[in-house]
């Protein structure tokens, strides 16, 4: 029988390939879990809209359940989620997309241990592997768009941008992670082999936000 789990998702490249691995690793992941700040309707993670990170599960046939939280019992209510999936769909363990920030991992396997689950990172790496994991992305046959860049690292002829052999040649001429693992930059996954449908993105708009730049689609939709 196949080890249950559920998987921290955020829309993203890294949580995208961390769920193909578990899969080729014979694990079944049951559900993807993203964490919402209350009342806002947005993800804690990119502050994408909660009905885009909808239609990914709609996409990949996997239900999407969100953690209504604060900052401050954001790791209460992540625990208090896993354990009742433990108890209602036998999950034995949560999965994250973390590459190789310890600080993340620590906070991750302290969520597991209080929810007595087992944390996994099937993407778990050296920082110098980072760029290799960049590469394989490319040619994984998943599709991505940059749609938030951090200020200070990266100007706006970022947003918008594919994650393809042109962005892997360029990211590689800044001084940034080639992966965004410090968040310089973050993506959304809009099709790829697990997709059943993809999801059309229309009519982008760029949004200033306090350190960041966004890029906010007005249209998203499945199509066959």
């Amino acid at each position: 029988m196949k080890k249950q789990i559920a998987l921290s998702w955020s829309g993203g490249k890294d949580c995208c390939m961390a769920l193909d691995t578990l899969i080729s690793q014979g694990f079944e992941v049951v559900c993807l879990v993203t964490t919402v700040p209350k009342e806002l309707g947005r993800t804690f993670g990119h502050g994408e809209r909660t009905e885009m990170i909808k239609l990914q599960g709609e996409a990949l046939n996997l239900p999407v359940h969100f953690i209504k939280c604060t900052y401050e019992n954001y790791t209460s209510q992540f625990v208090k989620v896993i354990q009742s999936m433990k108890n209602q769909f036998n999950v034995t363990g949560i999965a994250y997309g973390d590459l190789y920030l310890d600080e993340h991992r620590e906070w991750g396997e302290k969520v597991a241990i209080a929810a007595d689950v087992d944390a996994l990172y099937p993407l778990w790496m050296k920082k110098e592997a980072s760029l290799q994991s960049l590469d394989k992305f490319v040619h994984s046959g998943y599709e991505a768009i940059v749609i938030r860049v951090r200020e200070d690292v990266l100007d706006d002829t970022w947003l918008g941008r594919i994650i393809d052999e042109s962005f892997l040649h360029d990211v590689q001429q800044t001084t940034i992670c080639p992966m965004g693992e410090s968040g310089e930059y973050h993506t959304f996954v809009y099709d790829g082999p697990l997709f059943s449908k993809r999801i059309q993105l229309e009519h982008g708009e760029l949004i200033q936000l306090e350190t960041t730049k966004k890029l906010e689609f007005k249209s998203y939709r499945l199509i066959e």
